[in-house]
Formats: C-alpha cells, structure tokens, sequence
C-alpha cells in the first residue's frame, strides 16, 4: 500500500526531521511512504475570519493539486472521529482489504483545512481534543501508522 502525508508548510526543526526520518525508515518495511509538502500562506495578525478562510482556501487549492481520484483521503481536523490505535489500525486494514492501494493524510497549515479539501476527504480523524503543532502531528500521524502496521502483523506495538 502507498501512504502519502500530504501537509501545508515546511519541517524547518531538526529533531523533527530526525523523528521524522526514522519513522520513514521503520515504515519502509510495510508500506510505501511519500511526504509532500506544499506551501502555507503569511497569517496575518489579527486577520479577520475572511481572511483566514481565503487562506485556507488557497493552501487547500495546493492540496488538491496532489490528490489522485483513486485516492482514499483522510484528513486530520479536530473535529473529526477519534480513534484509539486498534480502531486506527483496522481502519487502514479495512482500506486494503477492500482495495484502497493508496491512502492520502491530509495535515492543514497553522489555521487548517479549508472546506474545498474537507469536501474532497473521504473521512476525518482527530488524535485528541487537544490542537497541535503540524509539524508535530506528522509525527504522530507516522507513529500511529507505523504502530497500526505491527498491530495488523501481529507484532508487538507497545514498546
């Protein structure tokens, strides 16, 4: 199966890069990963909700430049199903036995995702009630993917 993270904005840290990197590499034994990043909007301070929505519109126009039609696409918004690990893991399992070859997670800019990528997203999942970084959520995204792949093999995924 092909895994693409699909994000707005730029990992400039370094120890998010490394982490970033070695789930890539722990990933590469079950799943084929691809990263893409487009580029985020200057949020002004201050901004009105206008304002803030034509951003998001502008990097979600970004984000559906990359998203093929035979795509499965799951966003990550705050709003969306919460999952447990076992929960998460049977839904990407479900995906391949149903056919999904390629699944695309979509991680918005610092003000989310604009309505013409959430229209596109075929479901939506939240880690928590809590907002993070998306520099920080890729990696959570990608650790949950990787402790998903050992859940569905058998393999022990508490460390």
């Amino acid at each position: 199966m092909k895994i693409t993270l699909l994000t707005v904005g730029k990992v400039k840290e370094k120890f998010y890069v490394q982490a970033i990197g070695e789930f890539t590499k722990r990933l590469s034994r079950y799943c084929k990963l691809e990263i893409l990043e487009v580029a985020d909007e200057k949020t002004p301070v201050g901004g009105s909700g206008q304002a803030e929505e034509q951003i998001r519109q502008k990097e979600g126009e970004r984000l559906l430049k990359h998203i093929r039609d035979d795509a499965y696409v799951i966003s990550l918004e705050i709003g969306g199903k919460m999952l447990d690990s076992l929960e998460f893991s049977r839904k990407i399992e479900e995906l391949g036995i149903q056919g999904t070859s390629h699944i695309i997670f979509l991680i918005g800019g610092s003000l989310g995702l604009g309505l013409n990528v959430l229209k596109r997203s075929d479901f939506s999942v939240s880690f928590s009630k809590m907002t993070f970084p998306h520099q920080l959520m890729r990696i959570i995204l990608l650790e949950q993917i990787y402790r998903g792949y050992r859940i569905m093999a058998g393999e022990p995924y508490h460390k």
